[in-house]
């Protein structure tokens, strides 16, 4: 029994068991007033490694130096031209572009909330995020730009800069160079954005143009980050600045350890729009003046392992299927790993046969670690070089972890309840929805609907999920949001989407579905919500019922769906 069931006095020992398996050097707090902002942080960095090189994509280069006056040129531009003022929204919809860490960086030194947008978006699914946070600017991809077409006039966007690859790379004047850019410009959709400028012109305007540094505090919004909820619609969680400032002091204590200041070269594969990378590799290692190499297409391996033989990379982050795929993909093991420190795996749970594979080729540990969008995310890691042990590691600096029943009581060590968190990293809240919020906050506390224990070592370890989310590739999907967008065709009747376990994604979406037109077939479903959800929501198994299980109330059980599911797969095995 632990000293908080015997009624003895509360320790740190008893009360944050963490704190005693913590790594040599790892410091218990971390002080979050040591920058009044993440602007702040970033300034330091880049006067701090100006001729260090900040940012490699498709073959260009830019050192810190570089990066601080690119950003200084686009912050003008939204002060001057655009006349955006601070605590307006700007939304970023690109893929991992040399331009991404410049127009984040320029909005945050403007004063702007940054509104990170999945340039994969359906045209429902953008135009709920940019009304729902009134973004007035928007730079795309213009890949891209025929979604952000069909919904603009139900926005209040009122600035388009749109870029492209060509605004990256700067070719010498040869045929070949025409060649690329035109092959390259002959893949744009077509889209008709009449009043939108190109990124290179922002940035050549901003030039001629006084930069007003901001005053921005902690309790500013820096990022509108969204994520889906139990209702299946998005909500933008507000992290603050002491948020992400909290957040990146607390992974630089613990990454700290093991990085070279000033020396280290990370592979960014996880785009910059998802909470893991924007925080864990952009802003970390920002910090850590490392040179960061920004992959543009992930999802073409044989290209992504040419990119990594390049670089005697010392850090690499990602989810398990992106590491199982490297592991499957030619050429691999070929690479130079001697450099190699850490592999940090999250945003989905890292399977003991991946991290096992991945240490016996590359000769380094898959280190485990996990959070939340509401948590900036960094909320446990476990020690860099501990063999893979199931568990998301030990509560980072300055948080706390409270294993709690349905009504809020700590259940102590090694009992099965809900993972709560406190922590500086921990939201303000939901953007315009405290009902939402208060649902998920018990005063300082967050609730985040993982199920786990915490163990006398401190270690926690999740044993299922409160939520019916299903976490495919690491991205989170709300069936509430399938079942609305299925439900809409009309020879459906009745729709459940549960999770469905699968080899390369981790999960996958399932439907069962009871019939209004006894034509439906499960491909028609698949391509119905192929045009209204972005590629990973996109169910990829379809059953039909002739009922579904419900409660005496009416309410579908997934939880007997899921099980049925979980069932047919343990016959075949």
């Amino acid at each position: 029994m632990n000293a908080i069931a015997q009624g003895a006095p509360m320790t740190a020992e008893s009360t944050q068991p963490w704190l005693k398996s913590y790594p040599a050097g790892v410091p218990e707090l971390i002080n979050p007033n040591q920058y009044a902002s993440a602007v702040e942080l970033i300034d330091g960095a880049c006067a701090r490694f100006a001729e260090k090189p900040a940012f490699t994509s498709m073959g260009r280069t830019i050192t810190f130096a570089e990066y601080e006056r690119l950003s200084r040129d686009f912050a003008a531009y939204l002060q001057n031209i655009a006349h955006l003022k601070k605590g307006d929204r700007i939304a970023l919809m690109m893929p991992n572009v040399l331009q991404y860490p410049i127009a984040l960086y320029g909005a945050l030194r403007a004063g702007l909330t940054v509104v990170n947008t999945n340039p994969l978006y359906t045209a429902r699914e953008l135009e709920h995020q940019l009304t729902d946070s009134g973004a007035r600017a928007i730079v795309i991809f213009e890949n891209f730009a025929h979604t952000l077409e069909n919904v603009i006039d139900k926005t209040q966007i009122e600035h388009v800069i749109i870029t492209g690859v060509g605004d990256q790379l700067h070719f010498p004047k040869s045929v070949l160079a025409n060649l690329v850019l035109r092959y390259v410009r002959k893949q744009v959709p077509h889209y008709d954005l009449p009043n939108a400028v190109r990124f290179n012109k922002v940035l050549q305007r901003g030039r001629f143009e006084t930069f007003t540094p901001v005053a921005t505090t902690h309790d500013d919004i820096a990022f509108l980050q969204y994520t889906g909820g139990t209702t299946g619609v998005a909500k933008g969680a507000m992290l603050t600045h002491r948020n992400i400032v909290a957040n990146v002091l607390q992974a630089e204590s613990w990454i700290g350890t093991s990085a070279s200041v000033g020396q280290d070269t990370i592979i960014t594969a996880l785009p910059l729009y998802h909470i893991f990378a924007l925080t864990g590799n952009w802003l970390v290692f920002v910090k850590l003046g490392a040179h960061d190499v920004l992959i543009v297409n992930p999802r073409d391996f044989p290209a992504f392992v040419a990119e990594l033989k390049k670089f005697r990379f010392t850090y690499i982050s990602g989810v398990n299927t992106l590491f199982n795929a490297l592991l499957n993909t030619p050429g691999f093991a070929e690479i130079d790993f001697s450099a190699l420190r850490i592999t940090l795996g999250g945003g989905m749970a890292v399977q003991r046969s991946v991290a096992e594979h991945w240490k016996k080729v590359t000769g380094n540990v898959l280190t485990q670690a996990w959070g939340l969008t509401e948590t900036s995310p960094a909320a446990c890691i476990n020690p860099f070089g501990e063999d893979f042990n199931n568990s998301i590691g030990l509560p980072i600096p300055s948080t706390e972890i409270s294993i709690r029943d349905d009504d809020g009581n700590d259940l102590g060590i090694d009992k099965v309840g809900e993972i709560c968190i406190r922590g500086p990293q921990v939201m303000r809240g939901y953007w315009n929805r405290p009902d939402e919020t208060a649902k998920v906050m018990m005063g300082d506390w967050l609730r985040t609907g993982d199920i786990g224990r915490l163990d006398a070592n401190g270690y926690v370890f999740i044993e299922d999920r409160k939520k019916d989310m299903i976490l495919v590739s690491g991205f989170n999907v709300y069936p509430n949001e399938i079942e609305s967008v299925v439900a809409a065709h009309p020879g459906v009747l009745e729709v459940a989407a549960v999770a469905k376990a699968d080899e390369h994604s981790g999960e996958v979406v399932a439907l069962f579905v009871v019939k209004k037109d006894p034509s439906l077939t499960e491909q028609q479903l698949i391509d119905f919500s192929r045009q209204q959800l972005t590629g990973y929501k996109v169910p990829r198994h379809v059953y039909f019922r002739t009922e579904l299980p419900k409660t005496n109330v009416g309410k579908i059980l997934r939880r007997a769906l899921r099980d049925e599911l979980k069932k047919e797969t343990t016959q075949r095995a």
